[in-house]
């Protein structure tokens, strides 16, 4: 992968990658560097009680006079003070300094009898200094003891490790942003890949491709398999929209021929006001065709897009299916087909009486039209266990299993000729399933060729309607 084709969002991830982990290391080889210089600090202070505690018992004060020769007194005193490298030096009461042993210090040590540890800054070196007092058998202060050692190996040592730090840091950050790199590559792979889908379907206007993605199932794995199932829905609802077109340009074609031809046949010559009245009456179905259907396509598009204004209410489903048996009769009367119900009292649910209306004068209308004479249309409602069912069954032709799968899809019929020729334009079911889901119901179609047909709708009870 070429250098340009990272992107800037890659290189500020390694940026601040490496910054974070530079950061990190930083504090840790500080808080290394301190701690180390602390502990070799510590073992100086302790070597220095030490040696203090062993000067001070080899100083003779029985005649009140400060003395101190450790070559003299105590040789192994003195092996020990060399090998360590700590000057001593005795002050009496009055801080003169009345003996010394080491010959680290090129020129005379600073007198003070400050009690504790002190570190002195001097042109040959920085000394750490130990200052204790002395106490005569009597327990009154006959003077002091200072005990000085050399810092120059701990500041070596201190100094060495800063170096070796100092050293190692850009080797270590340039390992971290190489690291770094591979694992921003392996990382925003799926946004890359779903970049470069996304800009093929931009120029192609493909939406066919996919990313395809087999990798880790981790927040970027699960947003590229997002990414191609957006892409399955977008393909989807404009494949949708392309055959909705059709479907509408289509009808629209058939009743719009009709009406220029008769217009333009009434208009190739003079007529009388009988043939002009025929005319218009033969115009006047195919314009109430177009009236329903752009009415059935409005309605779709309100309930899909939620954009009507309406309010749920709880609706008496008994008595709302009873009056709509009482308007479909006649119809079912005229077509000499036999029209039962069987609807349980009392069934209520949270919805909108006027769409609950056209769902069920759909089905009915459809089992009606499609029933032969003689045979008989069924509407029954009922509850079960936390919804309400209502069934409209039909002793028609039925519907072969191969058209099932499609009966909800704008413009989709199982006849078109005769759907034509009673007026229907597809729409109906759609308009049915758009209304079921609205109140949060389902609607299904039961069928088999010669055995009738069934359509089952399921609502909740006091179920919430999906209101805009």
């Amino acid at each position: 992968m070429g250098w340009r084709k990272w992107g800037d969002f890659r290189w500020r991830l390694v940026a601040w990658y490496t910054l974070l982990s530079g950061c990190t290391l930083l504090s840790f080889d500080l808080y290394l560097y301190f701690q180390f210089r602390d502990g070799l600090l510590k073992q100086v202070d302790r070597a220095l009680e030490v040696a203090a505690i062993q000067a001070i018992k080899n100083i003779d004060d029985e005649v009140e006079v400060l003395t101190f020769d450790p070559r003299r007194d105590a040789p192994a005193l003195a092996a020990l003070l060399d090998n360590a490298g700590v000057s001593v030096y005795l002050l009496g009461a009055d801080g003169t300094v009345k003996g010394q042993f080491g010959h680290l210090l090129t020129s005379p040590i600073e007198v003070s009898v400050l009690p504790g540890f002190d570190t002195l800054k001097r042109a040959d070196g920085r000394w750490r200094v130990y200052t204790q007092e002395i106490l005569a058998h009597n327990n009154r202060p006959s003077g002091w003891i200072k005990v000085v050692h050399s810092l120059d190996e701990v500041d070596a040592s201190s100094d060495d490790l800063r170096r070796q730090m100092v050293l190692g840091m850009p080797l270590v950050l340039a390992f971290v942003g190489v690291g770094g790199c591979f694992l921003a590559s392996r990382a925003l792979a799926p946004i890359g890949q779903m970049t470069q889908t996304a800009q093929q379907v931009r120029l192609s206007g493909d939406l066919t491709q996919r990313i395809h993605y087999q990798g880790s199932q981790d927040e970027l794995g699960r947003l590229a398999v997002l990414f191609d199932e957006m892409l399955d829905s977008l393909q989807q609802t404009f494949e949708r929209e392309q055959r909705f077109s059709a479907d509408v340009s289509h009808e629209l074609r058939t009743p719009l021929t009709v009406l220029k031809g008769r217009i333009h046949v009434a208009l190739s010559q003079s007529r009388t006001a009988d043939d002009y009245r025929e005319t218009l009456e033969g115009i006047e179905p195919e314009v109430e065709r177009l009236i329903r259907l752009s009415n059935d396509l409005l309605l779709l598009a309100q309930l899909e897009r939620c954009s009507q204004q309406w309010r749920a209410e709880i609706v008496d489903l008994s008595d709302l299916l009873a009056a709509i048996a009482e308007q479909v009769k006649p119809l079912a009367d005229l077509k000499q087909v036999h029209f039962n119900t069987a609807i349980a009292p009392k069934l209520t649910l949270l919805g909108q009486p006027d769409h609950l209306i056209r769902l069920f004068l759909n089905l009915l209308d459809n089992a009606i039209k499609h029933t032969p004479p003689q045979a008989t249309v069924t509407l029954g409602a009922c509850q079960k266990s936390d919804t309400i069912q209502v069934t409209v069954g039909d002793q028609g032709p039925g519907i072969a299993a191969q058209h099932l799968p499609h009966l909800f899809e704008r413009f989709y019929r199982v006849d078109a000729d005769r759907s034509r020729q009673t007026g229907g334009a597809g729409l109906g079911l759609a308009i049915a399933q758009e209304v079921a889901h609205l109140h949060s119901g389902t609607i299904t179609v039961q069928s088999q060729l010669h055995q009738g047909t069934g359509v089952i709708v399921t609502f909740p009870i006091h179920g919430s309607a999906n209101q805009p």
